[in-house]
């Protein structure tokens, strides 16, 4: 297992819930940080002064990750305040709780360009550098909505399971550059998009609670340190889904 300490993390929607716990998990752990937000901004500055406190060194960016302009001057001002991005972690979504008969093409374009074209955008900004040093870690948080279709729409269903098929295509591509390319699939963790759905309840899993974001976090770790695993989904989900 390798140490982080010298390795600059970006954690896309960090201000809260998974993305912070990863946030905090990466620099306890030694790495620098960049915090991505989008309205959260108090938040997100929390996030970075916990992390200051740490004794790592951290900066705080808003940007809509949907959006390549706003990827690529992201990028662009971690790289500069930072150093080069060695740890990429796709995990800004949205979560629109919808009856079928209400899922309109404006609700499904706002949840598959959130969730699903800003992991492509963001994987493509930050590919150059790590293959031009052949090291790199690439987590995509899915959800167990891509192996069931889960409680909340058929758009986040698929946005979720296409975040499954862009880590297969980039992990057998990128395996012999030294980048990994892993997805976490979460189930009814407890975060505010889970708390704040009505048909998300503890007894739809089998060790019947919700998750925790840190139980999250220190998976995303593992494979962040570890070289040998790639081109997997990583089930936390309580037992919802066994494989």
């Amino acid at each position: 297992m390798e140490s982080l300490k010298g390795r600059t993390a970006l954690v896309t929607g960090s201000s809260r819930g998974l993305g912070r716990a990863i946030a905090l998990a990466l620099a306890r752990d030694g790495a620098d940080v960049a915090v991505n937000y989008f309205n959260r901004e108090a938040e997100a500055e929390a996030v970075r002064q916990e992390i200051l406190q740490s004794g790592r060194r951290c900066v705080s960016i808003q940007a809509d990750v949907s959006v390549k302009p706003q990827v690529d001057k992201l990028v662009s001002e971690v790289q500069d305040r930072l150093g080069t991005i060695d740890i990429l972690i796709n995990n800004a979504g949205v979560a629109r709780v919808q009856p079928i008969d209400a899922v309109g093409e404006d609700d499904w374009d706002y949840v598959l360009d959130t969730n699903l074209k800003s992991c492509f955008l963001m994987t493509q900004a930050v590919l150059p550098s790590m293959r031009n040093r052949k090291w790199g870690r690439i987590v995509n948080l899915s959800s167990v909505a891509a192996q069931t279709g889960g409680v909340i729409g058929p758009h986040y269903a698929s946005s979720k399971a296409g975040m499954l098929g862009l880590t297969h295509f980039y992990a057998a591509r990128l395996a012999k550059e030294g980048i990994t390319v892993n997805a976490i699939a979460p189930a009814l963790v407890e975060t505010e998009m889970v708390t704040g759905n009505v048909n998300a309840k503890p007894d739809l899993i089998p060790v019947g609670r919700f998750g925790v974001p840190d139980e999250v976090a220190e998976v995303a770790l593992m494979l962040v340190r570890n070289g040998y695993i790639t081109g997997q989904t990583v089930n936390v989900n309580g037992g919802w889904v066994m494989s």
